[in-house]
């Protein structure tokens, strides 16, 4: 089961992704995003040090490094 939050603005669920991604430079980097669907490269558990927060504008889920 895809890791999943709740907008508290919009009530809408987003579900977490992730994939790797190659930069300009030719490094690989992995990212995380979440989106409205749980599609194939859904992740079922945040990564180790992140935690969620909601943008106050939109309410869209992003991940921050814990503080």
């Amino acid at each position: 089961m895809a890791y999943s939050v709740k907008s508290k603005k919009s009530g809408k669920t987003y579900f977490l992704h992730t994939k790797e991604v190659t930069l300009a430079a030719g490094r690989k980097q992995r990212i995380y995003y979440f989106a409205g669907v749980a599609e194939t490269n859904a992740i079922d558990a945040l990564p180790e040090g992140y935690e969620v927060m909601e943008n106050a504008r939109t309410g869209l889920p992003m991940l921050r490094k814990k503080k």
